[in-house]
């Protein structure tokens, strides 16, 4: 199960996803996506919440790429509540 943080919302795994699919995009591509369709400006806000924290990274011109901790914690290796990256991950 992935260890989202207590300030994550259902959105940020969704932009979380579509970044690790398409390897990044700009807000407008994110917000019109078919996983996604929210505004602009809601995509906007939560793509610079996961770069205070480190799972986005901004590219410039609005466009964001995937961390290394942004796709472990896709992959269930990153606690995002803590900022951590998971040690002994139980079974």
């Amino acid at each position: 199960m992935r260890e989202s943080g207590t300030w994550m919302t259902i959105w940020d795994d969704r932009i979380l996803e579509y970044l690790s699919e398409h390897g990044g995009a700009a807000v407008g591509e994110l917000s019109s996506s078919e996983s996604i369709r929210v505004s602009n400006t809601h995509v906007s806000r939560r793509c610079r919440k996961l770069a205070e924290h480190d799972l986005v990274q901004a590219i410039g011109n609005g466009a964001y790429v995937i961390t290394e901790q942004g796709e472990a914690y896709l992959n269930e290796e990153y606690d995002a509540e803590h900022g951590a990256f998971i040690d002994g991950l139980e079974s």
